[in-house]
């Protein structure tokens, strides 16, 4: 160690340069081919809209109105400062759309999810647009919109899934990248069923992460949060063999969902399958199963995948989950090898959250994803993704009941 410390700072530096660069070191030449362009007409844009600032200010970029980015306190709490798109049929102009789906009428146990999408929205000011270690800024590279919330039924799930199957349906087919903001989880099936009137004879696989199965058929004899991926791989375009789910156990996982793996062959991996054999493991495991013998990957995120202890603010919380930089790991590999087609994240209660930690973990999973998705270049799109089909079909499953 001594002689370690009494070389000279050039010869150490020296005995590093073969080394491959680190992530930082990639992260700062990354940042330095970025353009400034979408940063450069944010602020003329604030300066037209919003007035230039009062003489005693300074930095010229400041307006009198906040608009844009900046201050993270200020401003109207749309995903990201994104624009609010109120006419929704000019969705198709934009690489990715946010959407809203406030529904808690399918809960079993604590409400408070409706409020889900005014949470994530709300803390998701504090980031901005751009990852050091990606090296990805998406106010550059793709152009992002929030479309609002979809009009839900409070206390009747059946009209709350037509209307949810109708506006991601719309979203989808416009081309628009969809991501989700729930809801609890039973809003996993109308959206599945959304997307899937436009796949036409394609097919879609589902990778879960979650702590609970999600695979009964009725819950309180509803179709409730408890229930989505029974009814989602009744639909032909998304076969049960296809769904993977990562991340499952504890003492929250009922028999009756257990007993729908034995018939319909899906694929699980508990929190210690995952940590004993590996991350990659998980990974390739979870590709392999969902893209057989499909065209595209959706993906649903239920936050309480991740130990109680980070994310305190969800209905069902459950400890010995994953930690947050597991399921981020595993999250930005498989959006970075699959055809990704859209994205859920459900069981964010704000009711329940303390310093909104469960929210921003749920901003931080959507934004990776954003992230990845313009590394693998998947966003942002040059054309409508061929899984696509532009005719719906609207009766994918038998009437329930």
């Amino acid at each position: 160690m001594t002689e370690e410390r009494d070389r000279p700072l050039s010869e150490s530096l020296d005995s590093h340069s073969q080394e491959p660069p680190s992530e930082a070191e990639r992260a700062l030449e990354k940042e330095a081919r970025l353009p400034l362009t979408g940063w450069q007409q944010e602020v003329s844009r604030g300066l037209d809209l919003g007035l230039e600032g009062a003489d005693s200010i300074r930095d010229r970029s400041i307006p009198t109105f906040s608009r844009g980015e900046l201050p993270h306190y200020a401003g109207i709490n749309t995903f990201l400062k994104a624009p609010y798109l109120e006419d929704v049929k000019k969705v198709g102009e934009y690489n990715v759309a946010v959407v809203g789906v406030p529904h808690d009428s399918g809960t079993t146990y604590r409400p408070g999810t409706r409020f889900g999408p005014q949470g994530i929205r709300r803390i998701s000011a504090l980031y901005t647009p751009y990852s050091f270690e990606l090296g990805v800024d998406l106010r550059e590279q793709i152009t992002l919109c929030d479309v609002g919330d979809i009009f839900t039924i409070p206390a009747n799930n059946e009209k709350s899934f037509d209307q949810i199957s109708k506006g991601i349906a719309h979203i989808f087919s416009s081309g628009a990248f969809p991501i989700i903001l729930g809801g609890d989880h039973s809003i996993g099936y109308p959206t599945v069923r959304g997307i899937c009137r436009h796949l036409g004879d394609k097919k879609v696989g589902i990778i879960h992460f979650d702590r609970h199965v999600d695979t009964q058929e009725t819950d309180l004899d509803e179709r409730m949060h408890t229930c989505p991926w029974f009814h989602a791989t009744n639909i032909k375009n998304a076969p049960p063999k296809n769904l993977v789910q990562l991340g499952i156990g504890g003492w929250q996982v009922p028999r009756e969902g257990v007993k729908f793996y034995r018939e319909r062959a899906s694929n699980i991996l508990t929190v210690t399958d995952i940590t004993e054999k590996g991350l990659d493991y998980a990974v390739d495991f979870a590709l392999e199963r969902a893209l057989d013998g499909t065209d595209c990957v959706y993906i649903s995120f239920d936050i309480d995948c991740i130990d109680a202890g980070f994310v305190p603010g969800t209905g069902w919380p459950e400890p010995g989950g994953l930690l947050p930089r597991e399921a981020l790991y595993m999250l930005g590999k498989i959006v970075q090898r699959a055809p990704i087609c859209g994205l859920e994240v459900v069981e964010v209660s704000p009711p329940y959250d303390i310093s909104d930690m469960t929210a921003l973990m749920a901003a931080r999973v959507i934004c990776d994803t954003m992230g990845h998705l313009v590394v693998s270049g998947q966003l942002p799109r040059k054309e409508k993704p061929a899984y696509i089909h532009e005719e719906a079909e609207p009766e994918l499953v038998a009437e329930w009941r």
